[in-house]
């Protein structure tokens, strides 16, 4: 027992290092999706390393030290999202509903057949915008029953698990299909028209994940999410960034994302609102995200309940206020070494912000959404 003990202390030091490199490669990125059931393992190993004593009082030291090292480091990564942190975004406290803009994200899981959950849950929800990702053409005819209610769409329908649909209570102004990184892998750009007018610059995203059965490397995800956060980096306009980002809240990039984007995480404070996998609670982590720029407090966030997916849907309701808060701080600024890794990921995917689509939110912009509907049009 002690011989085994050591070597899973080796081991979960070996993870740790690994953890702290900026390799691209998948295996070494998949490390950073499990970090809270992370933190439980290395505790219930430091446990028992305290009761199971080694033979010499060094190796004691060592190990336990290595073991609450690892453990203060994970936890302070996952400190920010709960409730003992400071919250991000501000509450919202009885806005005008012409300034509010309720989403719901859901990955539907393309091979799903039963959409009349995901239906029921946004006719109970009600939310001003769906975005739905996983969607083929099956999931399109159903979709579609929500016409009446959501005139306005924008329609991907893909069957490699990337299709993505967007069903509106609000007008699409400007409304781009694009294909940022991949040529299979698409993103919508569109501007949203609140109730009172103003315009709010949306985009949803859902990059192919590193994985054995993604892509070998988690260059062209990270490569999208930094270039979306180049371009929206600075604009005045009202901005969100929404949709499955097959990344963790607390992964490097998705921090880099927030420091490059200077979007807030309307979770800090709250919770992390993990979404999956739906079927296993104990190792759910959050990989669906919705970042807003500082324009926002928060009236509602939660995670809804299953609908025959393998992630939970997760509906946010902002409220748009007249002028930027200033008591909305972000928790991670930019440094200039952050900045050089952001030149080095979209360099290396030979991406520019130049790239992203930027929909105009000026006051009576009503172009019509593209036709684009395939790969390889944007």
């Amino acid at each position: 027992m002690d011989l085994l003990l050591s070597i899973l202390t080796l081991l979960t030091v070996l993870a740790a290092a690994l953890q702290l490199t900026r390799s691209s490669a998948w295996w070494i990125r998949a490390l950073d999706f499990p970090l809270a059931q992370f933190a439980a393992w290395t505790g219930l190993l430091l446990l028992a390393r305290c009761l199971v004593l080694p033979e010499t009082a060094w190796r004691f030291a060592l190990e336990t030290s290595l073991l609450i090292l690892i453990l203060a480091a994970l936890l302070r990564r996952i400190w920010p999202y709960t409730p003992l942190h400071a919250r991000e975004t501000r509450r919202a406290e009885d806005p005008p509903a012409n300034t509010r803009l309720r989403l719901l994200i859901s990955n539907v899981l393309m091979t799903n057949r039963n959409a009349a959950p995901l239906i029921e849950a946004v006719k109970r929800e009600a939310p001003d915008v769906l975005i739905a990702l996983e969607t083929d053409t099956w999931w399109q005819s159903q979709l579609d029953a929500l016409e009446p209610s959501y005139p306005h769409t924008l329609k991907c329908p893909l069957d490699n698990l990337y299709g993505m649909h967007i069903y509106s209570r609000l007008p699409l102004d400007e409304a781009h299909i694009d294909y940022l990184i991949e040529e299979d892998i698409p993103s919508m750009h569109v501007c949203l028209r609140l109730g009172n007018g103003r315009g709010v610059r949306l985009h949803a995203l859902h990059p192919r994940p590193p994985g054995p059965e993604g892509n070998d490397t988690s260059g062209e995800r990270d490569a999208e999410l930094i270039v979306v956060a180049k371009a929206v980096r600075g604009h005045k306009e009202p901005v969100i960034v929404a949709g499955d980002l097959n990344d963790v809240a607390w992964s490097p990039t998705t921090r880099l994302f927030r420091k490059i984007s200077q979007l807030l995480d309307p979770r800090i404070g709250r919770g992390p609102a993990p979404t999956f996998p739906a079927a296993y609670p104990f190792l759910r982590w959050p990989l669906d995200h919705l970042f807003h720029s500082a324009d926002f407090g928060l009236v509602e966030l939660k995670r809804l309940g299953p609908i025959g997916s393998d992630h939970l849907p997760i509906l946010v309701d902002l409220a748009l206020n007249e002028e930027t808060r200033p008591d909305q701080t972000r928790t991670v600024i930019a440094e200039e070494e952050d900045r050089a890794w952001a030149r080095q990921i979209v360099r290396q995917e030979d991406v520019s912000p130049a790239d992203v689509p930027e929909p105009d939110t000026a006051p009576g912009n009503t172009k019509k959404p593209d036709p684009v509907s395939g790969p390889g049009s944007g």
